[in-house]
């Protein structure tokens, strides 16, 4: 549900103007004129351009142009992919202020390229077409008529040498794009593209909406509200830490480390299992042990390509897996065999209907008395078929271990990481939110990550010992915090809430713990002449919590009296008060 990150803001203002500024226009005819419904995948996408800023959700890539190609070849070879691919060829009509439900596919149009011409290029080239395309990103896509490409061609004296391009969400995903960047590299060269052997998009929706591709997505929905239901809404819940609900800015944290690829290596050797599964494993270990939790939510976007059917569909997959692991195991080895399974788990549950998924996430969190925050966001993208936003150029493959900071961008997660390469390198980027990650813990993290790979290439590790393995510690809280239907709760920041939400009314958080069971909370409200009831006081305060600062959970039973006592800090003193009214809050008892 989150898109490939931009990187920092644009730069072109930092370099000498272009001589000459063209347009061209390419037409294109071919293939048959379609229309059907939309994917889930698109219609996930769709919600979000609509709703978020164009520069978080349109994407962008920059396609090296071979030297010697002439502007013709480029044109051609763009002409060509807009004609095998379905999806470049796709609209979405709809009405003002409604999304849209359909997909055409036109059978001819056109489409333009900006020629941008150059004496020379700055003394950065890659990075210079790396902020063309990323300027492209603003401004919406109108969904209805405009090309899925903005397409740029950066020349020198007549001579291509960068194509920038940024591109619709709707159409297309980190996969896509590589797909084409492969293709586009192709049919310059000279080379036959091979048939198509996955689905384009019309055709995908078909099979979505087939009585089997039905059942996928309701199944789909049962394991995600199993989740929601039972496991942390905040993956950093601590004193310091702020709501999923409200943005950071972030800046791009990226390790290159040689010494991390042998790690991994080592250790999918030792312990028999894939590269991608230890590095999860290790992934979700760490974020664990640093958010003080007994399990792992993670959102896996880049996990929805395992069928042949999507593998190279020219189309946006971009629903997230979302892998709930629990860490409660003795030693890294055993971790390792459980997020196999668990990966699996998450890959088959990854498609879904958006619409019906967030009713469910608001109808679910609602009567839970939660937020569920999409705090850590995992994706690997080192297993597509060619480097993604130039990382190619930005490579350093001698380098046996280095950390270097990038610019900053718009968080809506607490951990966002991207793995590019697992070899010859380990290259991840990281943007870690500042309220839960100073700079240096973040380093920290990273390295920490390369130095559990070693200890688990040299043999197993014991999850108690990852504070000294990796150097990591986990999140402090005060004496205050106690885990509360699976979640890290701060009963003061319940009070300070569910007061600010019943209009500065007095209340008191009374905590109930049993031997055998979690802890309660218990909200009083001293209502006085103020009508209210236990279902207007939870709506109040669930409608607060997304803002609210962290550890905030709702009371499971809000009791309603008149005035306060006389000593309002003692639990005792409320308990003995004349009970107005009492209930969950809920829509359904919990």
């Amino acid at each position: 549900m989150t898109p490939t990150p931009a990187v920092g803001k644009d730069a072109m203002h930092q370099n000498p103007p272009p001589l000459t500024t063209t347009t061209v226009t390419v037409a294109y005819a071919g293939g048959d004129e379609r229309r059907g419904p939309v994917t889930m995948g698109q219609a996930n996408m769709i919600r979000c351009i609509l709703r978020d800023d164009p520069t978080h959700i349109n994407i962008h890539d920059v396609w090296p142009v071979p030297e010697g190609t002439t502007p013709a070849a480029v044109t051609d070879a763009l002409r060509a992919l807009a004609v095998r691919h379905e999806g470049l060829r796709t609209t979405f009509p709809h009405p003002p202020g409604a999304a849209p439900v359909d997909q055409v596919v036109a059978a001819e149009a056109t489409f333009t390229v900006t020629v941008l011409d150059h004496a020379e290029l700055p003394g950065d080239p890659a990075e210079y077409a790396e902020s063309v395309a990323r300027a492209a990103r603003a401004g919406r896509f109108a969904l209805e008529r405009e090309f899925p490409m903005r397409i740029t061609l950066l020349t020198v004296a007549g001579q291509p040498a960068y194509v920038a391009l940024a591109f619709s969400h709707a159409v297309a995903d980190g996969s896509a794009m590589a797909i084409l960047r492969e293709e586009f590299a192709e049919l310059l060269a000279g080379k036959e593209l091979p048939e198509l052997t996955s689905l384009p998009p019309v055709d995908l929706a078909a099979v979505e909406a087939s009585p089997a591709g039905l059942r996928k997505s309701e199944a789909s929905l049962r394991y995600w509200e199993r989740i929601l239901r039972t496991g942390p809404q905040e993956m950093f819940a601590e004193p310091r830490g702020r709501r999923p609900g409200t943005d950071e800015e972030a800046r791009q944290l990226t390790l290159r480390s040689r010494r991390g690829a042998r790690a991994l290596a080592g250790a999918a050797r030792r312990t028999g299992h894939p590269e991608a599964t230890v590095l999860m494993a290790a992934w979700c270990a760490l974020v664990a042990h640093r958010a003080g939790q007994d399990s792992c939510v993670t959102a896996v976007p880049s996990a929805n390509r395992f069928h042949a059917r999507v593998a190279r569909s020219v189309t946006t997959t971009s629903q997230d897996a979302l892998l709930h692991l629990d860490v409660r195991v003795e030693t890294f080895d055993a971790l390792v065999t459980r997020t196999w399974g668990a990966v699996l788990n998450a890959y088959r549950h990854s498609q879904f209907d958006s619409v019906r998924l967030w009713e469910m996430i608001d109808r679910v969190t609602a009567e839970r008395g939660s937020h569920f925050g999409r705090d850590v966001v995992f994706n690997d993208v080192s297993a597509l078929p060619a480097p993604l936003l130039g990382t190619d150029a930005q490579d350093r493959d001698d380098a046996e271990q280095e950390l270097t900071w990038g610019p900053p961008q718009a968080l809506p997660t607490r951990l966002l990481a991207f793995t590019y390469r697992t070899a010859p390198q380990l290259h991840i980027s990281l943007w870690a939110a500042p309220s839960v990650f100073t700079a240096e813990e973040a380093e920290g993290f990273l390295a920490g990550l390369v130095l559990l790979l070693e200890a688990a290439a040299a043999g197993d590790v014991p999850m108690e010992a990852l504070a000294e393995v990796t150097g990591v510690r986990p999140a402090e809280r005060g004496p205050d915090w106690l885990r509360v239907d699976g979640c890290w709760v701060s009963p003061d920041a319940v009070r300070e809430t569910l007061g600010r939400a019943v209009g500065g009314l007095p209340v008191w958080v009374q905590v109930t713990e049993a031997a055998d069971a979690e802890p309660h909370l218990t909200a009083y409200i001293a209502c006085g002449e103020t009508p209210l009831t236990p279902t207007e006081a939870h709506r109040a305060l669930t409608a607060l919590i997304p803002a609210a600062g962290s550890g905030v959970l709702a009371p499971h039973r809000y009791v309603l009296v008149e005035n306060p006592p006389a000593e309002p800090d003692r639990s005792d003193a409320w308990r003995r008060l004349n009970t107005i009214d009492e209930g969950t809050g809920r829509s359904r008892q919990v």
